[in-house]
């Protein structure tokens, strides 16, 4: 574990992998893997409302996760941002194929909770 706080700072990998466990925000992530797609769209796949939505695509923005380009007649499209967060996703899509049974059953109380800022 050492090494890999050597390469990068955990706290702030605690907060991606946060962002990523919003079932919203791992759905828009899921929506945007074939590409870009305006809001409406993305409102549609994600089965939430307009402004639910929106919310959490502007969180995915300011972190980083996607970007935004206006379309025509006030349209929005969005994209990830990033070739490595589909990385990332592909990868969890593969580890869950492996281990999402156990996953799916843990109760461990600790899968419940919120992170906290000094949980070390």
């Amino acid at each position: 574990m050492d090494a890999i706080r050597d390469r990068i700072d955990v706290d702030v990998a605690a907060r991606l992998f946060h962002g990523l466990s919003d079932r919203t925000r791992l759905s828009i992530l899921a929506a945007l893997m074939d590409g870009e797609r305006r809001v409406t769209d993305i409102v549609a796949a994600v089965g939430s409302s307009q402004s639910n939505v929106s919310n959490h695509l502007a969180c995915l923005r300011e972190c980083g996760l996607v970007v935004d380009r206006p379309g025509d007649r006030r349209q929005v499209f969005y994209s990830i941002s990033r070739p490595e967060v589909r990385e990332l996703l592909f990868a969890a899509e593969r580890l869950l194929g492996e281990a999402g049974h156990r996953v799916r059953l843990c109760e461990n109380p600790y899968m419940d909770q919120p992170p906290q800022a000094d949980d070390r």
